[in-house]
């Protein structure tokens, strides 16, 4: 999933070398951390947080293979 994740934001931003992710594990969860540059976290977040609403819910569909829970942070 921390592939999916790499992916996804690396398309959208103008400065992918500065994408992050961090992949924190609980027993049940998976906090991942997403750090972007400082000019490209608008366009990560989107328009009311509707790109990251998305990217969410295809995380999400994708932890239900492991039976996981999965929360994405983006942090500048």
């Amino acid at each position: 999933m921390r592939e999916l994740i790499e992916y996804m934001v690396k398309h959208i931003v103008d400065h992918p070398e500065a994408v992050q992710v961090n992949q924190v594990e609980g027993e049940r969860t998976i906090i991942f951390e997403v750090r972007v540059a400082p000019d490209d976290l608008g366009k990560v977040i989107g328009k009311q947080g509707r790109i990251a609403n998305a990217m969410r819910t295809i995380l999400r569909a994708a932890a239900m293979r492991e039976k996981k829970n999965v929360n994405l942070e983006i942090l500048p």
